[in-house]
């Protein structure tokens, strides 16, 4: 039996900013509903993931940005790198390591995010 994971709930405190943010890191907009007057439901994937991210209105009570260190995966962590930064986002320096190449930023809430290379999946 397989167990995946397929979505991560942010908590955001302005719904379309973080749509608007999440767009310029490059993810998708998989679905952006109102519901009811107390819900809207955004959901948004990376290229190339199978586990999307979701925020909105009514989706969860914590706090936002509480959410620290998820992380996704990359091929070419200096593409990754000049892409955030072209887009506004400091990503700091390359930060590397024996067991991968990270950068990190932040969304508008303070959620965290690392980006990792792993050497040993591309040699």
């Amino acid at each position: 039996m397989d167990w995946t994971l397929e979505l991560v709930i942010l908590p955001v405190t302005d719904v379309d900013r973080a749509r608007d943010f999440y767009k310029k890191v490059g993810f998708n907009v998989d679905f952006d509903q109102v519901v009811s007057d107390e819900v809207r439901f955004v959901q948004m994937t990376p290229p190339g993931s199978a586990c999307s991210i979701a925020f909105g209105n009514g989706v969860t009570d914590a706090e936002p940005g509480s959410v620290k260190g998820l992380q996704i995966c990359v091929s070419d962590i200096n593409k990754a790198h000049d892409h955030l930064e072209s887009v506004g986002i400091d990503p700091g320096d390359v930060d590397i390591q024996p067991w991968g190449h990270f950068v990190r930023f932040a969304d508008p809430d303070g959620n965290t995010w690392a980006v990792q290379y792993v050497p040993a999946r591309y040699a």
